[in-house]
């Protein structure tokens, strides 16, 4: 049977729980139901994907929901999937797999190149009225029970099966980012764009103790060497006079002049 969508009368059910006690939809009038169809009981995806419901269960009752999850499992197999992992919730045994045909989740799978029947993971979000609310065809185990919990709240998009566009990355607080590089001087930029000459490198900053060094006035220019006078010239040796030389011996007194003298 195809799969019913939003806004769809959601089929009615009665199939026992892991503790043989039967459970229909009728019972939750008034309220939403998520029933989740998963493959089967101790495999890793359908833990992951049980162990978020049971997370999350104080969050989903608190937004008016109960929780049921179906497989073709038996209710022994569930009784044990459901105390390994304190499930909290119950799990319903459709063996005869006539709840998954009625919601359009059963049929042909293949698996490392086998084909065989089985059941697909699904969910269906079912309004306090009984009509589907939300339906999700294809469920990824990662983030799923979020999308329930906030289908519940009204904060998931109206379309079925529809995924939340990813929110734009903002840029690192602090960082700015980065412009765009500009075209070398001289060269045609692609259509649409104009070249940029390149700017000149800016100088290299001068180190502090540099820049005080250049900030002191320049040293006085040194003085030209005063010019040595020249030597003065050795006056030439006086000439000699002739006879000049050796003074020439007083000629010796006579004795006679010299007793003259005394008298």
């Amino acid at each position: 049977m195809p799969m019913p969508q939003a806004g769809d009368q959601a089929p009615a059910f009665q199939l026992p729980d892991q503790d043989g006690t039967p459970v229909s939809l009728a019972q939750f009038a008034g309220r939403s139901v998520v029933l989740y169809f998963y493959p089967k009981d101790n495999t890793p995806g359908c833990t992951v994907e049980a162990c978020g419901f049971r997370d999350e269960h104080s969050a989903l009752e608190a937004a008016g929901a109960v929780v049921l999850g179906v497989s073709a499992d038996s209710t022994a197999s569930h009784r044990k999937f459901a105390t390994r992992f304190n499930l909290p919730f119950p799990l319903l045994a459709d063996v005869d797999h006539t709840l998954s045909e009625a919601y359009g989740v059963w049929g042909e799978k293949s698996l490392y190149g086998r084909k065989f029947l089985g059941i697909t993971r699904a969910t269906f979000l079912i309004g306090p009225d009984g009509v589907l609310k939300q339906v999700w065809p294809k469920v990824k185990v990662n983030g799923h029970v979020a999308e329930v919990l906030a289908a519940l709240k009204g904060e998931a998009p109206a379309a079925d099966g529809a995924e939340k566009k990813p929110a734009a990355k903002k840029a690192p607080a602090g960082k700015k980012v980065a412009a765009a590089k500009k075209a070398p001087a001289g060269k045609t930029v692609s259509a649409g764009k104009t070249a940029v000459a390149k700017k000149a490198p800016a100088k290299k900053a001068v180190p502090a103790a540099k820049a005080t060094r250049a900030a002191k006035k320049p040293a006085a220019a040194k003085k030209a060497p005063v010019a040595k006078k020249p030597a003065a010239v050795k006056k030439a040796p006086a000439t000699k006079k002739p006879g000049a030389g050796k003074k020439t011996a007083p000629a010796k007194k006579s004795v006679a002049t010299k007793k003259a003298s005394r008298k």
